[in-house]
């Protein structure tokens, strides 16, 4: 299976620029967990619910910030060809639970942990990458919690 078959089309998006409180905004009205930031159709950056509750609302940030303060940059990308064990792996070793995919350099969509469950019908293969996922990100958490 390739990542265009699963991947939703309707990326949220916004300019770097774009304050922090009208990336909230997005996500509210659109119902979305991030919104990818591009510049020409190319993606520079990516910001999710969760780097807006801890980097503004429990950091030092300021609403009326520039999103590109909050962004994880330079963003890890798919190719609209690639097969979704691919992208499983590398959204596994970059500790991501949403991955923008591209054609020739271009947005055209994201995949998402959840497009992956609900898309491939598999929610075995969803589990497992999100329990990988949260491995690689908490590592000594997951270690403690097996009385290591």
């Amino acid at each position: 299976m390739l990542l265009r078959e699963i991947m939703t089309a309707s990326v949220v998006t916004a300019s770097p620029r774009t304050p922090l409180r009208r990336i909230a905004e997005l996500m509210r009205d659109r119902n979305v967990g991030s919104v990818v930031l591009e510049e020409s159709s190319r993606p520079v950056g990516i910001i999710t619910d969760r780097d807006l509750a801890i980097g503004v609302l429990a950091g030092a940030g300021d609403p009326g910030d520039p999103a590109e303060r909050c962004a994880t940059s330079p963003v890890v990308t798919g190719e609209d060809d690639m097969p979704l064990e691919e992208a499983a792996a590398l959204m596994v070793s970059h500790r991501i639970r949403r991955l923008p995919v591209l054609d020739s350099e271009r947005l055209v969509g994201i995949v998402t942990l959840d497009d992956i469950a609900v898309r491939t019908g598999n929610l075995e293969v969803a589990q497992q990458m999100t329990a990988d996922v949260a491995r690689a990100a908490f590592p000594d958490f997951y270690f403690h919690q097996r009385g290591g």
